[in-house]
């Protein structure tokens, strides 16, 4: 039975420095800017690790009044390039903390 403790205590602080990793990591994420564009670079979403929009820039020679449509659909791909971005950061670094473990709203 003493065994069986050992393992689940070791089993716990293998557990906590892995939380404290991944809380180091996502206090990070908050600081990395994520870009996406579209348009060809015409609109730019930046981003951070934790997906709040942080800027948007629109080049002046997309702006037509007479086409709002096309300039939204361009904020919202560049939007949804951004945070897919910031997605695959996020899942990349913190990831490597978890060595393959699924855990149900982890991330």
């Amino acid at each position: 039975m003493r065994g069986g403790m050992g393992n689940m205590q070791n089993m716990m602080k293998q557990m906590q420095k892995m939380q404290k990793k991944m809380e180091e990591e996502q206090a990070k994420l908050k600081e990395e800017k994520i870009e996406g564009t579209a348009g060809g670079g015409m609109v730019t979403v930046t981003v951070n690790g934790h997906k709040e929009i942080m800027d948007v820039e629109i080049k002046e020679e997309v702006v037509d009044p007479e086409d709002i449509e096309m300039l939204q659909d361009l904020v919202v791909a560049a939007t949804n390039d951004a945070l897919s971005k910031a997605d695959e950061l996020a899942s990349s670094r913190l990831g490597q903390h978890t060595k393959g473990l699924n855990i149900p709203g982890l991330m």
